[in-house]
């Protein structure tokens, strides 16, 4: 299992630079973005899918400093309900997944994205309840008329090209939790799964292992990302965890995005790393940095201090114990 890190903290250095800081941290695999929230400093999507003088300086770079792709990255909202929105986001997503095929780079990171509650809306609507009755309506609406139609046809195109779909569960985004991206995927294809970022289901209250387990058990475990999450209980009681304060308001937010080992020890990322190799995951362990208490090196610096104990450099041995 390799510990990888999504550069985007770095892009005030050159690919040149951001590599060499992370080969000095030990770091095995890079996550590159090429588009929507994560932007595209170290990876000009347009210019590599142009250029193969491009894409073989990359890769030479890469090499150089003894890292791996993990995965190209493009966070953005393929479904949503403006037109010119929709058409930029999926752009961006068929154009890396393209992207990927030519770097030789099996996964895509990226949102299941949000539609409209209606035909006609102008805000994506991210549905919570199926009541009132409308609510209900409106899920279904996402669903059948955008969601899956939109994904059957990228997975299609993903196909082409060998490349797997990551998708993070992420709240405000029509796929938020484990059953709706084993939906996703079972309307679709095997293309499609998980970006599995646990931060996400942290403060939703979902148990991390046991989601591993459901989703990797099932193959639809394509790519995972290392974040972590505190909850504060004492805000948490207040006001619960839907928490529109703002990221940078600490002391009011009832949870925190947190760098590995701050929001969970050490003993359960162990635990973490444990249950991805029962089910079969032995890919890149991405240290996505968001956390508002402290700067991204030394949140980068720390997070990889922590797995370099958790991670396995080595593969299962016989059981000789067993035999």
């Amino acid at each position: 299992m390799d510990i990888g890190v999504l550069t985007v903290p770095l892009g005030d250095q050159s690919v040149e630079e951001a590599f060499a800081y992370l080969e000095e941290l030990g770091v095995d695999a890079v996550e590159l973005g090429v588009g929507g929230w994560p932007g595209e400093d170290h990876l000009d999507r347009e210019r590599h899918l142009e250029s193969s003088e491009a894409r073989e300086e990359l890769l030479a770079a890469v090499e150089e400093h003894d890292l791996r792709i993990s995965a190209l990255a493009t966070h953005n909202n393929p479904l949503h309900p403006d037109e010119e929105r929709a058409a930029e986001a999926d752009r961006e997503l068929r154009e890396a997944v393209e992207l990927a095929d030519l770097l030789g780079v099996d996964t895509v990171t990226c949102f299941s994205g949000l539609p409209a509650g209606a035909p006609g809306d102008s805000t994506p609507n991210w549905i919570t309840a199926p009541w009132p009755t409308e609510h209900k309506e409106a899920l279904d609406y996402q669903w059948e008329e955008v969601a899956i139609p939109y994904w059957r046809d990228l997975a299609a195109h993903a196909e082409e090209h060998a490349v797997d779909i990551a998708i993070e569960m992420h709240p405000n985004m029509l796929v938020y939790e484990p059953e709706g991206m084993l939906r996703l995927r079972a309307e679709t294809s095997e293309r499609i799964g998980a970006n599995f970022d646990p931060s996400h289901l942290y403060w939703q209250g979902i148990d991390v292992t046991e989601a591993i387990r459901l989703l990797g058990e099932r193959g639809a475990i394509h790519h995972v990302h290392a974040k972590d999450t505190k909850v504060y209980e004492s805000k948490a009681r207040e006001k619960g965890v839907l928490d529109t304060a703002d990221y940078t308001n600490e002391p009011e937010r009832s949870w925190l995005f947190r760098s590995i080992g701050y929001g969970h020890g050490e003993a359960h990322w162990k635990d973490v790393v444990s249950t991805l190799r029962m089910v079969g995951y032995e890919g890149a362990l991405s240290i996505e940095h968001e956390d508002s208490l402290t700067s991204s090196r030394e949140g980068l610096e720390k997070a990889v201090d922590v797995l370099s104990r958790a991670v396995f450099e080595t593969t299962p041995g016989d059981a000789y114990w067993a035999e």
